[in-house]
């Protein structure tokens, strides 16, 4: 009969499928067992915003590469890292606020009393008053400026103040540069004590004190009787102008 032939085809096909089963078992795993989805070494970022990241961010700590130190500062493995501030290797000032990041330190220009010489000129009377010059010499072999009033006090032997100190008469101010040897003046005024009948001291020195200046300067005072109290006992300074006198 002709459907006799169709059973051993039927057992043929039927081990042949049974084979390729076992086959594809077999790849699956080399022990045997089915390997389960592969883990990929990194860690994912969170996602932000709502959306997802398609990849994780890259982070290398390989050697070499550069890292981040504390503070923000990234140095690479081996160096030490810049001091903050500061350009590595190079020492720089801090800036000065013009926004160029450089340091321009300006010397002052005022004269201190170290570089000056004080001295009383020759007085000039008139109409009743006693005019002195009290001139302030740069020694000092740079130029510098003085400004203002200079402070003065009439002292005795003893360095004991006579008097109240000198009121200053009005004035402008200006700046007085002085080049070395060059010299600048204020006027020291009064009342003649025998015109005035103020009180009387005879001082030994008169102390000067240059403008913006703690020091102060001693000069011998030669000139006689000074008024230190009662009527018209005032005594006055100018400011500084240049030169040695009127």
């Amino acid at each position: 009969m002709a459907h006799t032939s169709s059973s051993p085809r039927r057992r043929a096909l039927l081990a042949s499928s049974v084979a390729v089963l076992g086959l594809l078992t077999a790849c699956g795993s080399a022990d045997g067992t089915s390997a389960g989805p592969q883990k990929v070494p990194g860690t994912a970022a969170p996602a932000t915003g709502g959306s997802t990241s398609g990849a994780a961010p890259a982070t290398s700590d390989a050697p070499g590469s550069a890292t981040t130190a504390p503070g923000g500062t990234a140095t690479r493995p081996g160096s030490s890292p810049a001091t903050p501030g500061t350009s590595e290797g190079t020492s720089t000032s801090a800036g000065n606020g013009n926004g160029n990041g450089t340091s321009t330190t300006a010397r002052s220009t005022r004269c201190h009393t170290s570089e000056l010489r004080a001295t009383v000129g020759r007085n000039d009377p008139g109409a009743g008053q006693e005019n002195f010059p009290v001139v302030l010499t740069n020694t000092s072999g740079r130029t510098c400026t003085v400004r203002g009033y200079p402070g003065a006090a009439f002292v005795d032997a003893s360095g004991r103040q006579l008097g109240p100190d000198p009121k200053r008469e009005s004035g402008t101010p200006a700046t007085v540069t002085l080049r070395p040897g060059h010299s600048a003046w204020a006027g020291l005024t009064f009342s003649n004590p025998e015109v005035s009948e103020a009180r009387t001291a005879r001082p030994a020195t008169l102390i000067v004190t240059p403008p913006d200046e703690r020091d102060h300067l001693t000069v011998r005072w030669t000139a006689g009787q000074v008024p230190v109290g009662g009527n018209s006992s005032s005594v006055f300074l100018t400011v500084l102008s240049p030169g040695t006198g009127p």
